[in-house]
C-alpha cells in the first residue's frame, strides 16, 4: 500500500492527541451542557475556562489545519463567557472531530483480513516496506 492509494493522511501523534483528548473533551462538554441547562447566563469562572482550554488547545493542534478547524476557536479568558456562549463554541468541536475521524480511519484489506485502521504517514511507511520486502522476495523466486 502506497501513500497515493490514500486520499487523506494524518501521523501517529494527531491520531495519539485525538485518543486522548476526546474522552476529556466529551466529559467538559457533557458538563458545560447540564450547567447550561441550569444557568446558561451565568459567567464561568477563571478555572473552568483554563480546563477547557487545556483540552480544546489538544484539539485545535490537530483540527486547526482541517477544512473544519477554520471555525474553531478557544474559550475567551480575558472576558469570561457566559456558559451559553461557552457550549455555542464547543459544540463547533463535534463535527471538526467526527470529519476527522473520518477522514483518516478507514477500513483497509490487509492480506485477508479487513480492519479499521488510523491512515498514519508512519503506517502507510510500513506498508510501503512491506510491500517493497515482498516484491524482492518474488524477485528471488
Amino acid at each position: 500500500m502506497s501513500d497515493s492509494e490514500f486520499e487523506h493522511v494524518t501521523t501517529e501523534a494527531a491520531v495519539a492527541i485525538y485518543a486522548s483528548a476526546t474522552g476529556a473533551f466529551s466529559a467538559v462538554l457533557n458538563e458545560i451542557r447540564e450547567l447550561s441547562k441550569k444557568k446558561p447566563d451565568a459567567t464561568m469562572s477563571s478555572s473552568k475556562v483554563k480546563v477547557i482550554n487545556k483540552v480544546l488547545d489538544d484539539l485545535l493542534v490537530i483540527l486547526k489545519d482541517e477544512p473544519e478547524g477554520k471555525y474553531l476557536e478557544r474559550l475567551e479568558d480575558a472576558d469570561l463567557p457566559q456558559v451559553s456562549d461557552a457550549l455555542l463554541t464547543m459544540v463547533q468541536y463535534n463535527p471538526a472531530l467526527d470529519a476527522f475521524k473520518k477522514r483518516y480511519l478507514r477500513y483497509v484489506k490487509i492480506g485477508y483480513d479487513r480492519k479499521h485502521l488510523w491512515i498514519t504517514a508512519e503506517r502507510v511507511a510500513e506498508w510501503e516496506a512491506d510491500d517493497e520486502d515482498a516484491s524482492e522476495e518474488e524477485d528471488d523466486l
